[in-house]
């Protein structure tokens, strides 16, 4: 088969042929129809961020396909079944499962991480683990539901617990933060967006945000926090999404919430963060950690999309080969578009780029 390999942090990805992967008992091979490329693969290639499984590694983490394979013995979808690949798969057995939080799970691993990924024509998952997607849901663009979007959920639904009549304020509108637009529009809440990009901003407008505050140049100044408390009253927001993953969007996203909210960390970051503690205390605001989605939710996510509360299609802004691997980690790091796919299925002698 065919896969895009990571050799190594400042290398360009490598396409190569390597073997296909056969399933042990309880896997499955699922043959990957389309997969999302994520900042955290940039930050693997560019950033220094070492894998958990040492190079060479296949990276990829947000994948649907269709099963193609069964290990011996395997209860598991049928042949053929459309599937998503979560992100990340837990053990099952710990106390975090038991709990329902094998997002939290000391022994989870994740695709293109601790185990190999699915930039590649195959991938090797546990199939208690694969996600049933519907007939009537386009299975290319599920492929965002295998992480990008179902981790915007979990961060405004559980860690955010955003309702009806919420103020929300989302720093930061890439792939994920737009998800995360949607979801609190469709909680019932009203939505300030807060990007640099004006073209992401317009997208947040149309999936629902009510107002978009673009971010000044000088980032960290405090006057993007000023204009979302002027724009939502109260004093500020009942809650703070920061999904850019960047120090100055969080002490912006501190700034701009009323005494007794809360801010939660959706974007990734390596940099330590100088957090303001007096009024942090003072004001009682709350700061949340928020990693991935729980499995539990997986169906409910996938569900509004096939209803369209929660839009895919504006999200995917292109569609590449998987030869394209490294123009897709090129637009990424241009912040052109919003979410990238690779479709290992298909050849640039065949298709060329789609959007």
């Amino acid at each position: 088969m065919r896969a895009a390999v990571f050799h190594g942090s400042g290398k360009e990805l490598a396409l190569e042929e390597r073997p296909l992967p056969e399933p042990a008992p309880g896997d499955a091979r699922v043959r990957v129809v389309a997969c999302g490329v994520c900042h955290t693969d940039l930050h693997y290639v560019d950033h220094g961020v070492p894998t958990a499984k040492p190079p060479p590694i296949v990276l990829g983490h947000e994948a649907s396909g269709t099963v193609d394979a069964l290990g011996e013995g395997t209860l598991g979808p049928p042949l053929g079944s459309r599937v998503l690949v979560p992100a990340v798969v837990s053990c099952g057995r710990c106390e975090a499962c038991g709990l329902g939080r094998g997002n939290l799970c000391p022994e989870m691993q994740m695709f293109g991480n601790h185990r190999d990924g699915a930039f590649a024509e195959f991938v090797l998952a546990p199939a208690r683990e694969l996600v049933p997607v519907p007939a009537d849901l386009p299975l290319e663009e599920a492929a965002l539901l295998a992480d990008g979007v179902t981790t915007a959920y979990h961060a405004v639904r559980r860690r955010g617990e955003v309702g009806p009549g919420d103020t929300v304020a989302v720093f930061g509108c890439g792939g994920v933060g737009l998800a995360a637009v949607q979801v609190a529009v469709a909680a019932g809440a009203r939505v300030v967006a807060v990007d640099l990009d004006e073209a992401r901003l317009k997208i947040a407008r149309e999936m629902g945000a009510s107002e978009a505050v673009p971010v000044p140049r000088s980032a960290g100044s405090g006057a993007t926090a000023r204009e979302v408390r002027r724009l939502v009253g109260g004093g500020g927001a009942d809650v703070a999404i920061e999904s850019a993953g960047h120090p100055s969007a969080l002490q912006e996203a501190l700034a701009a919430v009323h005494p007794g909210g809360r801010v939660v960390l959706l974007g990734y970051s390596t940099e330590d963060v100088p957090l303001p503690a007096g009024r942090i205390m003072f004001r009682e605001i709350e700061i949340r950690g928020s990693l991935g989605c729980r499995r539990a939710d997986y169906a409910r996510v996938v569900e509004m999309a096939r209803a369209g509360t929660i839009r895919l299609a504006p999200l995917v802004t292109a569609r590449l080969p998987l030869e394209s691997a490294g123009e897709a980690l090129q637009r990424l790091r241009r912040r052109e578009g919003v979410r990238t796919l690779l479709l290992p299925g298909e050849s640039s002698a065949r298709s060329g780029a789609r959007s």
